[in-house]
């Protein structure tokens, strides 16, 4: 992965299925990115609004399309942009980075979504790293979403830590967030 600079204040948390999560991991290390499909339009066009074209950091937790989801952010990765859907199906600009485990369900690449979320950075995160999504604030809130909270969709957070040239970049590199915090 290539080091960059992340939107500081801003971050994305969202669900994806934990087969195209394994999948999306090998499609970012073979083609460099992977895309993701959503009904969330207009919370995507306000990220890029708010980001200026900066990338963002994405907190991930795994659902399992039935509403259960796992209330630990697992994965992180790095937002680079959306683009509309073309009818539901992804444009052919973005087809190549689909994880090839939707390619097992008609619906979710011929006419489902309303955009694809790219990410240019994707991974896993140690067990001891994980983010309780009860921790995490909505965007422009002040008080954590708590032990109620169930996420549905991607939604805008504050962002829970530093930006992310600490914890996303060449594995040699990585500082994790207590290190950061104790002065590296």
């Amino acid at each position: 992965m290539t080091d960059k600079t992340t939107a500081s204040n801003i971050a994305l948390l969202a669900p994806v299925p934990k087969e195209h999560l394994d999948d999306g991991e090998t499609t970012v290390l073979q083609k460099g990115k992977v895309a993701f499909g959503s009904m969330k339009w207009e919370m995507f066009r306000e990220l890029d609004k708010l980001c200026k074209g900066m990338p963002v950091d994405v907190y991930i937790y795994e659902s399992d399309g039935s509403g259960k989801f796992n209330s630990n952010a697992s994965w992180r990765g790095r937002y680079i942009g959306h683009k509309d859907s073309e009818m539901g199906a992804p444009p052919a600009e973005i087809r190549p980075f689909r994880p090839e485990s939707t390619f097992k369900y008609e619906s979710d690449n011929q006419g489902h979504w309303a955009v694809f979320w790219v990410l240019d950075a994707l991974e896993p995160v140690p067990q001891e790293e994980q983010i309780w999504v009860g921790e995490l604030t909505g965007y422009g809130n002040k008080k954590a979403y708590g032990h109620s909270f169930s996420p549905e969709g991607p939604i805008l957070i504050e962002h829970p830590y530093l930006p992310s040239e600490v914890f996303l970049g060449r594995p040699d590199q990585l500082v994790t967030h207590q290190q950061w915090a104790g002065g590296r």
